[in-house]
């Protein structure tokens, strides 16, 4: 009987994993491979929960004949009933909530942007075109993506920064265009929401922002430099972010946090780039998991 593992898995998955994820600091100095661990997690939760209706009515139709024999209606006929129910009501859940994420984060985005097009100078001189410069005294810089993304910085940002800590901040917030990780923040939002609040981590999705920051900063770090990209998160820790922005609110302790991540280290005195193989490794195992036990419940 497989449909067991599978719930068994997705519960772990949803509730327990992330908390005790989030607690492993060590791996945000690999933040690609643990941003890949931290999809694995959520896909394979996803996986096993939607997996559990197939396997149920494969079991039955073994074990009892239910389904060659449809006037009969007993303990196997309950257990194929609460599987697709269990799977209905994830699913429905995960699009409603993929559609109310995704529909405000992009209005939102799209009123921020008409607003900052309307209100911003132009773009810096010799600069990215789709660079906007708003004529503010307090030091922000963050990036609107989409369709039509724009690098949003205030000519307190300007006045504050040199022109190499600009420029690391700069790289940084086109960093998180090119990449697109609004997509990737958005699919674990969706994931987070998707859960009940009572099992729900806010930890984990505090980690992903984390990581996917990490990632723009070491960006700026192959342009900049690590003092540099450092120098410029001091500067501009503490700066207001508006909402659907692709920006973290943080604190001093967050800077700090970042700044000992710019450049790689031993993850638990193993070289990084050998933690992250085994990690990707894990990931890719994590992910199988799910569909290995459902071929074999058709085998």
């Amino acid at each position: 009987m497989y449909i067991a593992p599978l719930i068994v898995l997705a519960v772990l998955l949803a509730w327990p994993a992330p908390r005790l994820m989030a607690e492993f600091t060590a791996f945000r100095r690999a933040p690609r491979a643990a941003l890949t661990v931290w999809q694995a997690t959520a896909v394979t939760a996803l996986l096993a929960a939607l997996a559990s209706a197939p396997a149920a009515v494969i079991h039955v139709r073994r074990e009892s004949g239910i389904i060659e024999h449809a006037g009969a209606f007993d303990d196997g006929g309950l257990v194929i009933v609460l599987a697709f129910l269990v799977s209905g009501v994830i699913l429905a859940r995960l699009l409603s909530c993929a559609h109310r994420v995704g529909r405000n984060i992009r209005a939102v985005r799209r009123r921020h942007r008409e607003l900052v097009d309307i209100l911003a100078l132009d773009a810096l001189p010799g600069g990215d075109r789709q660079v906007r410069l708003l004529a503010h005294a307090t030091p922000t810089a963050y990036c609107l993506p989409g369709m039509k993304r724009r690098v949003v910085l205030t000519q307190g940002t300007i006045d504050r920064l040199s022109e190499p800590e600009l420029d690391a901040v700069l790289t940084h917030e086109r960093a998180h265009l090119i990449a697109r990780h609004d997509l990737l923040l958005e699919f674990f939002t969706v994931v987070h929401e998707a859960v009940p609040a009572v099992v729900r981590s806010d930890a984990s999705l505090r980690e992903v922002r984390l990581l996917i920051e990490v990632l723009a900063d070491r960006a700026a770090v192959r342009r900049a430099g690590a003092v540099t990209t450092a120098q410029a998160i001091v500067q501009m820790a503490g700066s207001p972010t508006p909402a659907g922005s692709m920006a973290i609110r943080e604190e001093g302790s967050i800077a700090a946090v970042r700044i000992g991540l710019l450049e790689r280290h031993p993850i638990a005195g193993v070289d990084p780039r050998i933690a992250s193989i085994a990690m990707y490794a894990f990931a890719a195992t994590l992910v199988l998991a799910p569909v290995l036990l459902l071929v074999a419940a058709f085998a």
